[in-house]
């Protein structure tokens, strides 16, 4: 009889922690700094290209890395992919439209007789550009982290000789986001329980003793960390296991390729 494979889950607030698809993806047997300095390096050309073909290239081929060669389920990727996607729609609303007291522009709506809100093609040709540009950054990062364990990319912060100071805290941070994470999922369940989101009058209530005691159950808890940290000869500097990873040569030629393509692709279609 064939044993069945364990599966672990590490969840903050009834969703998959970035720590969890790190660890769990098929690509964390790669080389950490050969992750980060690829994604670097396609986070960089899509945003120096300019081209809404190179950064259609690097979304699709950081989705494929990600999700086909990664593991990491397709709903669970755009699920994620859905913030930074509505935050940039949004954000570029104001750089497709406008605002005039006259009809102009190639499109354009009176609006309760008062005022035209107009576009044109090349308002929207810039807007659409911008948001696939930054999605397609957003995209790169999201291969890097997604595939490397936090402790894997400090490691390659420290090789790469940051400051000290700039690592240690940009880890504290991170953990302590993750701390109130599962303090509000904790204290929200706590009051599900309780049916203290049973209508508007008793959530809004609800909601605002969360929200006040969140800060100082979170504050106790990284209090409490910190504490364990010390009594684990904590000196001021986080030492972490790493992992000899080598770096295999199909892994530099896809890459170089990659980049040859994508070059390829803004010499055609500049």
């Amino acid at each position: 009889m064939k044993e069945k494979k364990r599966k672990f889950r590490h969840e903050h607030g009834g969703s998959f922690s970035v720590d969890y698809y790190a660890y769990a993806s098929r690509m964390r047997s790669w080389n950490a700094g050969f992750k980060v300095l690829f994604s670097i390096i396609s986070l960089l050309l899509c945003i120096a290209c300019n081209n809404l073909f190179v950064s259609l290239a690097v979304i699709f081929f950081m989705g494929f890395l990600t999700v086909a060669v990664g593991g990491l389920k397709l709903h669970h990727y755009i699920s994620m992919l859905l913030v930074p996607i509505i935050f940039l729609i949004f954000g570029t609303i104001a750089i497709a439209i406008g605002f005039s007291m006259h009809p102009v522009g190639q499109y354009h709506v009176h609006f309760l007789n008062l005022f035209y809100i107009y576009c044109s093609k090349a308002s929207l040709l810039k807007a659409g550009n911008l948001v696939f540009k930054a999605l397609g950054a957003v995209s790169a990062l999201y291969m890097m982290t997604l595939t490397t364990p936090l402790s894997e990319i400090i490691a390659v912060l420290r090789k790469a000789h940051v400051p000290k100071l700039i690592i240690e805290l940009m880890n504290m941070i991170y953990r302590y986001i993750f701390i109130m994470i599962d303090t509000h999922s904790r204290m929200k369940n706590s009051a599900e329980s309780r049916l203290g989101y049973c209508d508007f009058k008793t959530s809004c209530y609800s909601f605002g003793q969360v929200a006040s005691n969140l800060l100082v159950v979170s504050l106790k808890r990284g209090n409490n960390y910190y504490n364990a940290l010390e009594a684990r000869c904590y000196n001021g500097d986080l030492q972490f296991l790493e992992e000899e990873k080598q770096v295999k040569a199909g892994q530099v030629v896809m890459a170089v390729i990659f980049i040859i393509i994508l070059l390829l692709i803004w010499f055609f279609t500049k």
